[in-house]
Order: structure tokens, then C-alpha cells, then sequence
């Protein structure tokens, strides 16, 4: 997408020959801010889990898995089209900022007046003044939108880890001090709210710049075209992740569905951890190398190789040793989320072999065909999604898993299709770092039942094996440890995708 701009221009990316190393920069404070971050997160999982009970995390799920659509509308692909576009004017940037807000309050407005609805669709009537409270973040959450945008385009990876770390700390201080005070299901609502408040005071202050009025005569409309696309396909996606949830709300109510909620949120935050923060570095460094094969390729591969070798061989360990891990970090109370986490991190690992497609569509600016994918294979998803539902909640984890093995397939076929992505290397990286790690976790999963004794010991010996066997693939499989060399070396790697003018 390519948007004419105004004389006044606000920064636009680095120069080109500075792409490379300022890519490799910012990928390293963006993995390090990712990694405070799910410390963080890890770190509020641990506490809120034995602090609160299935029912208050269920009661919550309710509520986000329907009104969690209203933050895709919020955003409405604006984010990503200011990052993408190869110019943005101080006019444009500063339309963008209230559309953002716009959308913001309107949606605060109709999930307010909603709360009855989303209440007597679940027959909770504590609904009703949890989705009110939740309505404000809308309106807050557009508001930093084009704040967060306007860091990431400028590669200011810093800032945006420093605005996620803080607002998820005090987040998640104020969540905990809720819960000893007994306050309940309330104390997740208002880590949304903290949340949502702190991050707006960083990045808007990090940002440094205050929005104009309203310019009607900037041109808008490639924006507005390339958010609708992208946000349509968002929706399709969320969708597709959230109506198992709403299904077992409805038909089992918030115990069974705060235990699925908690397995689908220890699946998530990883993916959603390193998915993000590679997307912000991946994103405006393909964008400006789109025109350019070869180096889009190189760049395109090696960020695939990254991302699914660390998802790969978290997801393989963490399914073997899944009920040592989960009853530890947890408690006692929610062991019966342990095979729904084993299911649905199986898919997590399908999910991230498709992520490199994703970066395709939107750093090519294909997203009227990215809308056509999404709308054909959440189609297929959501399908397996509700025929899995019939067996309750492991049925839908087993949906929702496989319905993910059969739509990455899909990914490359259509993107080898609409572009000269090397889809056939993007695969078999893939598959190379299933076998890989897949055998390591059927060891670990193994060593870690044989081991008996505590729980600690049983873990122990899961880590020690699948250890092991990584080592013993890194010294036969060369291609396996090709991979892990550049994984190692990436730093050397990005700044390779240094471009010429």
C-alpha cells in the first residue's frame, strides 16, 4: 500500500542503508522487552492462579471471548496499515489518531449498553457490570493506537517494550492486590483497566507529539482500504480462536470454561509473546526489502526459522511435561486442564508454521487476498471447531488443533500461488523442526513418567532428556543444525538485510 502524502511529512523509516543493522538492533530489544514481558505474564498466571478460582477466570472469558471482537474494530487494521504505508504525513498521521479514537468510543458506548445482552446470553448476571467496566478500555486502547504505530514505523522498539513491560507490571500489581483483597473475578477487570491506562501514558509520551484537528483533505483512503481488509481477516481469525470458548460458556458455564480459558491462555501467550514482536520487526524491514526477492526471501526465511525453532521446541516440551508443569505452576486445582493444554499445544505448533505467510500478505499489501484466505479457512476451522463441541471442551481442543494442522497446509498453497514466496523451503524448515523437537518431546514425555517422585524430579527429568536428544539431532542432522547456527548467529543474520537505495 502506498499512500500520497502531503509537504509536511511526519518521520518516515530509516534511511535504507541503515535497515539492517537498525532491524538487528531492534529485534534484540524487542526479544528482550518480549521476554520481560512473559516474565511478567508467567509471573501473574503463577500468582491469580492461586489466588482465584476456574469460576472468576470463567466468568471473565465470558465476557472477552464476545467483546474481544470490539478490539479488532477498534483497531481496524490502522495500526499495521501506518507501519506498512511508505509514507505517512503529520495530516494523515494525526486522522489516523481519531479515527482510532472514534471507533474507540462508539464501541465503549455499545459494549455498555450491551452488558445485559452478553449477560442474559449466558444466564450470569454478574456479567452485566464486568462488561460495563471493561467498555472504558476501548475508547483508551484507540486512543494509544497510532501512538504505538507511530514507534514501531519509526523502529523505536525500546519505547514499545518499555510501554508493554510497564503497563503489564502495574497491570498486574494492581491485579494481585485486587485478589487479596478479595475482591474476586474483579481483579482481572481491573488489570485491563491499569493496563490499558499505563500503556497510553508511554506511548504517548514516548511518542512525543500531540494529534492535530481532523484534516479532510488528506488522503485516506488506501489506509481505510488496506485496515478494512486486514481487519475483516483479524475478525475471521478471532473468531475462529473464541468460539469454542463461547460454546462451552454457554452450554457447560464458567468452571469448565475457566479451565479451557487457562490452557488456551498458556498456549497463547507464547505464541502471542514472540509472534508479536517478530511481526513489529518483520513487518517494516520486509516492507521496505517487497521489492527486492532475494533479500525479502533471505530475510523472510531466516525470520521463519527463528520463530518456529523456539515455538517448536517450547510447545514439544512443555507437552511432554504438561502435568508436572501445570499442577507446579498452577496448583492442585486446575489439573484438569492438563489434557486440554497437551491438545491445544500441538496446535499452537501448526499455528506457527504458518505465521511466515502471514508477514507475506501484509508486508506485499495482498489484503484483499489475505481477507479471501481468511475467509476460507476460518470457515474450515470453525467447522471442526463445532463438530468437536458435540464431546464438550477436549472436543473442542481437538477441533481447534486440527482444524490448524489442515489450514497450514492451505497458507502455503495459496501464498506460492499469489507471489513468488519460496513456499517449498518454508515448509520443509518446518517440518524439520517438527521432527526434530517432536522426537525430543516424545523422550522428554517418557523420562518425565518413568521418573515418578515429585513433581519437581518428574520435570527435571523431562528438561534432561529432551535436552539430550537435541543435542544428540544437533550432531547427526546437519540441516537441524544449520538452523540452529543461524538462529544463534542472528544478529549477523539481520544485518545482512541491509538494503540498497
Amino acid at each position: 500500500m502506498t499512500a500520497e502524502t502531503p509537504t509536511t511529512s511526519s518521520p518516515t523509516p530509516p534511511p535504507q542503508r541503515s535497515l539492517g543493522a537498525r532491524a538487528a538492533g531492534g529485534a534484540a530489544v524487542t526479544m528482550l522487552g518480549q521476554s520481560a514481558k512473559m516474565v511478567v505474564q508467567f509471573g501473574g498466571i503463577i500468582l491469580l492462579a492461586r489466588l482465584l478460582t476456574p469460576y472468576d477466570y470463567g466468568l471473565m472469558a465470558m465476557v472477552t471471548a464476545i467483546v474481544g471482537a470490539a478490539e479488532i474494530l477498534r483497531d481496524f487494521g490502522l495500526s499495521a496499515a501506518a507501519v506498512q504505508a511508505k509514507h505517512v504525513s503529520r495530516e494523515q498521521r494525526d486522522n489516523l489518531f481519531w479515527i482510532n479514537s472514534g471507533i474507540g468510543l462508539v464501541l465503549s458506548v455499545v459494549v455498555f449498553a450491551s452488558a445485559h445482552v452478553i449477560a442474559n446470553f449466558y444466564k450470569e448476571p454478574a456479567l452485566v457490570t464486568i462488561s460495563q467496566a471493561l467498555a472504558v478500555t476501548f475508547l483508551i486502547n484507540g486512543m494509544t493506537t497510532q501512538y504505538r504505530a507511530h514507534l514501531s514505523r519509526g523502529l523505536r522498539f525500546g519505547q514499545v517494550a518499555l510501554s508493554d513491560v510497564g503497563s503489564q507490571v502495574l497491570g498486574l500489581g494492581a491485579a494481585v492486590a485486587a485478589a487479596l483483597l478479595g475482591w474476586g473475578y474483579w481483579a482481572l477487570v481491573v488489570q485491563q483497566v491499569v493496563q490499558a491506562v499505563v500503556n497510553l501514558v508511554i506511548a504517548g509520551s514516548c511518542a512525543r507529539w500531540l494529534p492535530g484537528g481532523y484534516r479532510r483533505e488528506a488522503p485516506m483512503r488506501d489506509f481505510m482500504s488496506f485496515g478494512w481488509n486486514l481487519m475483516a481477516a483479524q475478525l475471521l481469525g478471532y473468531a475462529s480462536r473464541n468460539v469454542g470458548q463461547v460454546i462451552i460458556g454457554w452450554r457447560t458455564g464458567p468452571d469448565a470454561l475457566g479451565l479451557y480459558n487457562r490452557a488456551f491462555q498458556l498456549l497463547m501467550m507464547p505464541l502471542n509473546q514472540i509472534n508479536a514482536p517478530a511481526t513489529s520487526v518483520a513487518l517494516p524491514v520486509l516492507s521496505q526489502l517487497q521489492d527486492d526477492r532475494e533479500r525479502f526471501s533471505a530475510f523472510l526465511l531466516r525470520g521463519q526459522t527463528v520463530m518456529v525453532h523456539l515455538i517448536v521446541a517450547l510447545f514439544s516440551f512443555a507437552c511432554a511435561v504438561a502435568m508436572p508443569l501445570i499442577v507446579l505452576v498452577l496448583g492442585e486445582q486446575w489439573r484438569e486442564a492438563v489434557p486440554l493444554f497437551q491438545v491445544l499445544a500441538l496446535g499452537g505448533i501448526f499455528q506457527t508454521a504458518s505465521y511466515a505467510t502471514y508477514w507475506v500478505f501484509l508486508a506485499r499489501g495482498l489484503m484483499r487476498e489475505q481477507l479471501l484466505f481468511s475467509l476460507v479457512s476460518r470457515i474450515v476451522l470453525i467447522a471442526c471447531i463445532f463438530v468437536g463441541s458435540r464431546w464438550g471442551a477436549m472436543g473442542v481442543a481437538i477441533g481447534y488443533s486440527f482444524g490448524l494442522l489442515v489450514t497450514w497446509p492451505m497458507s502455503l498453497i495459496w501464498v506460492g500461488k499469489i507471489s513468488d514466496t519460496p513456499v517449498g523451503v518454508l515448509f520443509t524448515n518446518a517440518v524439520r523442526a517438527m521432527v526434530a523437537y517432536g522426537v525430543a518431546g516424545v523422550c522428554a514425555y517418557y523420562a518425565s513418567i518413568t521418573a515418578g517422585g515429585p513433581l519437581w524430579q518428574q520435570l527435571a527429568a523431562g528438561a534432561a532428556a529432551m535436552a539430550a536428544v537435541c543435542l544428540l539431532m544437533l550432531g547427526i542432522w546437519p540441516s537441524f543444525r544449520r538452523d540452529v547456527i543461524s538462529i544463534v548467529n542472528i544478529r549477523k543474520l539481520l544485518s545482512q538485510a541491509k538494503a540498497r537505495r
